[in-house]
C-alpha cells in the first residue's frame, strides 16, 4: 500500500500536469530516448526561448492528466521514455521545432500530439512541423498583398498625370 504522503504528492502532479495540457493550445509527446545531453540542452533551449514548455513525466501520471482531460487516444502512445512539449502560444511551435529534431536526430521519434482538442498520429504532427510560424504567414500574406496594390498605384498615377497632360 503506497504511502499517504506519496499518493498526495502524485495526485498533485497529475493535477498540475492536467492544469498545463488543459490550458495549453497544443501539444506534443515524444520519445526522447538515445539522444546525447548536449542535444537534449540544446533542444529545451530551443523550445524555451519559442515559450513551449517541454518535461519529462513517467507514463502513468501522464495517462491520468490525459484521460482527465479527455484525451484518451493520446495513452496509446504512452510507453518508453515520454516527454510531452505544450504550448499555450502558438500552435505549431512545439511540433516545428520537435519535427525538425526529429529529422536530425534518428533516435528522436514523435509520438502523437493535438491542437485543441484535435489528436495527430506521428506523421500528423510531422506533417504540421511543416506549417511556417504566425508570423511567417502573415509576411508572406502582407508581402503577397503588397505587389498587387503597388501596380495600382502606379495606374492611377499613371492615369492621373494622362489626365493633367489631356487637361493642359
Amino acid at each position: 500500500m503506497p504511502n499517504q504522503n506519496v499518493l498526495n504528492q502524485k495526485i498533485a502532479k497529475v493535477a498540475e500536469i492536467k492544469g498545463l495540457i488543459s490550458s495549453s493550445k497544443a501539444g506534443v509527446l515524444v520519445d526522447y530516448s538515445g539522444i546525447s545531453v548536449e542535444d537534449d540542452t540544446k533542444l529545451r533551449k530551443e523550445l524555451r526561448e519559442a515559450g513551449v514548455r517541454y518535461f519529462v513525466e513517467k507514463n502513468t501520471l501522464l495517462r491520468r492528466a490525459l484521460n482527465e482531460v479527455g484525451m484518451e487516444s493520446l495513452t496509446e502512445v504512452l510507453s518508453g521514455a515520454t516527454a510531452i512539449a505544450v504550448s499555450d502560444g502558438d500552435e505549431t511551435a512545439a511540433a516545428r521545432i520537435l519535427g525538425s529534431y526529429a529529422e536530425e536526430h534518428e533516435s528522436f521519434k514523435l509520438k502523437a500530439g493535438y491542437i485543441g482538442s484535435d489528436i495527430y498520429d506521428a506523421e500528423g504532427v510531422m506533417a504540421i512541423s511543416k506549417i511556417p510560424s504566425r508570423e511567417t504567414l502573415l509576411a508572406q500574406l502582407v508581402g503577397s498583398l503588397q505587389g498587387p496594390m503597388q501596380k495600382l498605384a502606379a495606374t492611377l498615377s499613371a492615369l492621373a498625370d494622362k489626365k493633367e497632360e489631356e487637361a493642359a
